[in-house]
């Protein structure tokens, strides 16, 4: 079983990201309040995936991604902010990041990334 790790201080706000997560059958959904949990839960048991806010309690959402990379470079990520595109991806180059999603995610954005990560081969 696979696991994907949702980052977020707001979990009320990603309740139907959380619901497409836990209605795949072959993915485990763990929360992490902040990236201190993020980095503690990628130690101990690194996820498929971790979809991160934007803005964490203790960092932002790209700080958290450039420091799980040397804890597991294998982690794929997916940040929700709803930044332009375009600066986003000048803001995040080079971090291997999966995909963008935006601030609320829709169960299409989820299946999107289902399908972003069976591309790869790691779902």
């Amino acid at each position: 079983m696979h696991t994907i790790l949702i980052v977020t201080g707001d979990r009320a706000r990603l309740g139907a990201l959380a619901d497409a997560v836990k209605a795949e059958p072959t993915v485990e959904l763990r929360w992490a309040a902040n990236g201190a949990e993020a980095m503690a839960a990628a130690r101990n048991h690194p996820p498929l995936a971790a979809v991160i806010d934007e803005a964490l309690a203790d960092m932002g959402g790209l700080d958290l991604v450039r420091r799980l990379l040397p804890i597991n470079a294998l982690i794929n990520t997916a940040v929700l902010s709803d930044q332009d595109p375009d600066s986003f991806h000048e803001t995040s180059e080079g971090l291997g990041i999966l995909a963008q999603l935006p601030s609320t995610p829709t169960p299409e954005n989820a299946a999107d990334l289902f399908d972003r990560l069976r591309r790869i081969k790691a779902l």
